[in-house]
């Protein structure tokens, strides 16, 4: 198959009047088109989203099976997420085990865009816990990191508070493949760079949930500012303020920012309510918080992630591709087959039209018919 497409974002720059040739699944050729016919629009990379706690009226903490996962990732593939993390909110042993159990299936019937899981939690603090309930955050045990490192999984990543986790936990995580995160966390600027010197390689929810940055105390945005580690951000406009979100990009670049949706069962259906431990998750326009106030995850998809970024923020469309495709592959070391337009990768690909609707979907080189369209 090949594709023949106006403008196409690849990691070289965008090429114009460009074709690309698909066999089995894998891009295998970047040529001018020449004399062939050219599609307008854009062509971007499938989007790569680690942070996906739930979709289609699903939220992976209340349906551990395989079939509830497939609803979840359908729902985000349809706004452009080829490729996601479905992640466990902090929860009880029993639980974790039963979430792995069904990313395990996932990945042994190689589900086409699940890749792995996230963690996030329950190793975290409880003065940082956002909407995670107390009663199941804990410190680490033999039982839990025996889950934790399944070789089973796909890519495994997990969040950690290093003010409640022991540096030897990190350490143990990353000896065994683990991709290790930190965030809902009160650390200090010098506990997280510790952690980050144990082996942590990244940041949840940039701002959200973690010590602030101060003149005299750095906290952990500073840390994370600061270092080479990439940083996962919630550009729904409620989560972070634009101009923080703008600010933090401009300081890492995007090559060192991750989109991430942290979405939860409400995006890709209507639900505005949803039944969450003890207590509720209601909807209010693009925002979702429990009856005290307090933020909930969200109802973004990555395209309007991407969208928010590019209009709201100023940054290009290019930029922003990397930051919800490329970088986000490049965390959790699955570069060589994802998240770019290139040779060699998955023909995971999007196309969108002048006013940056998605039009086209291909899932490994197979064009996917949208339930929705995810429009701008």
């Amino acid at each position: 198959m090949k594709l023949c497409v106006e403008r196409v974002i690849t990691p070289a720059g965008i090429l114009n009047n460009a074709a690309i040739t698909i066999e089995q699944g894998v891009i295998t050729h970047i040529d001018e088109a020449g004399d062939s016919p050219v599609t307008s629009g854009t062509l971007l990379p499938g989007y790569v989203d680690t942070q996906v706690n739930g979709g289609g009226g699903v939220l992976f903490n209340q349906h551990l099976d395989y079939d509830s996962l497939d609803v979840l990732a359908r729902a985000h593939l349809q706004f452009g997420t080829t490729s996601l993390l479905p992640t466990l909110i902090t929860d009880c042993e029993q639980v974790m085990a039963k979430a792995a159990d069904a990313i395990a299936e996932a990945i042994d019937r190689k589900h086409p865009t699940i890749v792995g899981v996230h963690y996030e939690g329950p190793f975290i603090h409880t003065k940082k816990k956002g909407v995670h309930d107390a009663q199941y955050i804990r410190t680490p045990k033999d039982s839990e990191l025996a889950i934790l490192t399944r070789k089973d999984l796909g890519r495994v990543l997990v969040t950690v508070a290093p003010d409640n986790v022991p540096l030897s936990f990190i350490q143990e995580l990353t000896a065994e493949g683990v991709v290790v995160a930190l965030g809902h966390s009160n650390a200090t600027f010098e506990q997280t760079q510790a952690a980050l010197d144990a082996g942590a390689t990244g940041f949840t929810h940039l701002y959200n949930a973690m010590s602030a940055l101060q003149s005299r105390e750095p906290g952990m945005v500073g840390a994370a500012l600061n270092s080479e580690a990439y940083c996962g951000l919630i550009v729904d406009h409620h989560h972070v303020h634009p101009q923080s979100a703008a600010l933090a990009i401009k300081a890492k670049g995007p090559q060192h920012i991750m989109l991430v949706t942290d979405a939860m069962a409400h995006v890709g259906c209507d639900m505005d309510e949803l039944a969450f431990f003890d207590t509720t998750i209601t909807r209010h326009g693009g925002k979702l918080t429990t009856p005290d106030g307090t933020l909930a995850g969200s109802c973004l998809d990555m395209h309007q992630a991407v969208l928010n970024t590019h209009r709201d923020l100023g940054f290009s469309l290019a930029a922003c591709s990397q930051m919800a495709s490329q970088s986000p592959a490049q965390f959790m070391s699955l570069q060589n087959t994802l998240g770019s337009i290139a040779i060699g990768q998955q023909a995971n690909l999007l196309l969108l039209d002048n006013n940056l609707t998605i039009n086209n979907i291909w899932l490994h080189g197979k064009p996917v018919a949208a339930e929705q369209e995810a429009t701008a």
